[in-house]
């Protein structure tokens, strides 16, 4: 009998040494994968961020510069710039003008630091800008205007419902335009022919003015607070009221991610005026006739990207915001620093040069 024989069939696989250098390539892989990912993500966040910037900056300026344009429609007579206006009872705006720039009504704190406030005024009636002349005044609530106030064949200047401002003759003839009248505006509740029918009233009309701020006019207070660009309705809210400082229902978010506001009114500084704007500031006018010279506002708005680069990427992508952005004007700069790690996040800046139209129409006024 034969011995039988063991046949080994060699085993098949990589050795140890083919295995290690198949270990190392594939690290070498994995860490170039990983760079052009992190390079691509930085990319991603710069363009992102730069797009999220862009449209909440856009929002935000048509909401303001929308506001402007209409500003001063029914309130840019000079009987009325400049007086107190009781819009309701228990809320009163003092010095109305179509625009103010940091209005003194308006509390600490409803802003964020080195940012301004903006308020807009302007009706949406059928009357004139320079108001309605009242002919007679046969009772306390009724005044008679110079021509038919409505009818059904021919709508006049007024319907039921309009928000009416009266001055009276006194007020109208000698207006210090500084405060010194206080008016107040309240609906119209009837017509009948060419009489207008309020329901309080203010006496000594015959030779009066009725100013029509239409069925829903516009008191508007624009702040940045918190980060997000802020609207306050004066005709719904008390925005001067200290209470409602914070208060989202009051002051209501309309942009995020907006960091600053600045503005400047456009005056007029020519000697008599002539409608041409000479000079960008601050400076708040203190009678009619100075309201009468802004023709204009200037402003910026500030959008920041959400995407925050830790200060650790600095070294590897740079700092997001070396310096804070500048805009046309040197005197109302704009300043980041109530925003901590403000450096770490990129901006862009919405500039324009707003032209109040109401205001420019009324062309220039005898005596200023």
């Amino acid at each position: 009998m034969k011995p039988t024989r063991s046949h080994t069939r060699p085993q098949g696989g990589f050795s140890l040494v083919e295995v290690m250098v198949g270990l190392a390539i594939g690290m070498i892989a994995v860490i170039v994968m990983m760079q052009v990912f992190s390079v691509s993500e930085g990319y991603k966040r710069t363009t992102t961020g730069g797009d999220d910037a862009q449209n909440n900056g856009a929002i935000a300026l048509y909401e303001i510069q929308r506001g402007i344009q209409q500003s001063g429609l029914g309130v840019s007579d000079l009987g009325v710039l400049g007086c107190n206006v009781q819009l309701r009872a228990g809320v009163t705006l003092n010095t109305m003008a179509p625009v103010t720039i940091n209005h003194a009504s308006l509390p600490a704190g409803v802003a964020d630091a080195n940012t301004d406030t903006v308020l807009v005024v302007y009706g949406s009636g059928n009357g004139e800008d320079e108001g309605e002349n009242v002919q007679a005044q046969p009772s306390t609530t009724t005044y008679s205007v110079s021509a038919a106030a409505s009818s059904a064949s021919a709508p006049g200047a007024f319907a039921i419902g309009d928000q009416l401002i009266a001055e009276n003759t006194t007020l109208y003839q000698s207006h210090p335009g500084s405060g010194g009248c206080s008016l107040t505006m309240e609906p119209v509740t009837a017509l009948s022919g060419s009489n207008v029918t309020v329901g309080t009233g203010v006496t000594g009309m015959t030779n009066g003015v009725l100013f029509n701020m239409g069925q829903s006019p516009k008191v508007r207070a624009y702040a940045v607070y918190g980060g997000n660009l802020t609207v306050c309705d004066y005709i719904a809210n008390d925005c001067g009221a200290t209470a409602n400082v914070g208060n989202a229902a009051v002051w209501v978010p309309i942009a995020s991610n907006v960091v600053s506001l600045r503005a400047e009114y456009g005056r007029d500084t020519s000697t008599p005026m002539d409608g041409t704007v000479d000079v960008f500031d601050q400076s708040t006018p203190t009678t009619a006739c100075l309201w009468s010279r802004v023709s204009a506002v200037r402003l910026v708005l500030v959008a920041r990207s959400a995407q925050y680069q830790k200060p650790g990427d600095n070294a590897k992508y740079g700092i997001p915001t070396a310096a804070e952005p500048a805009w046309a004007s040197a005197s109302t700069p704009i300043n980041l620093s109530g925003f901590a790690n403000w450096q770490q996040y990129r901006y862009k800046t919405f500039q324009t040069t707003v032209p109040m139209r109401n205001i420019v129409w009324a062309g220039v006024q005898a005596g200023c």
